[in-house]
């Protein structure tokens, strides 16, 4: 199983020199407020993540016979399987957001 998503990258791009932005105090308090958000996400993603390496990782050593305790493995698996269930149920009810946000007529 490949790595699911690496996102270390994308924490130091400064999105305003980017674009060449000024912030006015309102849109400071604000951006900290999305960046909040966008940080938990990237977090939970990088969560998501070290567990899916780390379910490979002990699926692998079960395989080759380094461990005999399939609780632990199968431990590992369930906590790789759910943290993707919640990291994709995030990002269905985000994107319902974002459609819901997109259909409002100005």
């Amino acid at each position: 199983m490949a790595e699911v998503f690496d996102v270390n990258g994308l924490l130091s791009v400064n999105y305003d020199d980017l674009f060449g932005r000024t912030k006015s105090a309102e849109s400071t308090n604000q951006g900290k407020a999305f960046g909040a958000v966008l940080d938990s996400a990237f977090q939970l993603l990088n969560d998501t993540n070290s567990l899916a390496n780390d379910a490979q990782a002990k699926s692998i050593d079960f395989a080759l016979g380094k461990t005999n305790s399939t609780h632990e493995m199968t431990i590992a698996l369930q906590k790789a399987a759910v943290s993707l269930q919640y990291t994709v149920a995030i990002k269905n009810q985000l994107m319902s957001a974002y459609n819901e946000i997109m259909q409002i007529q100005i």
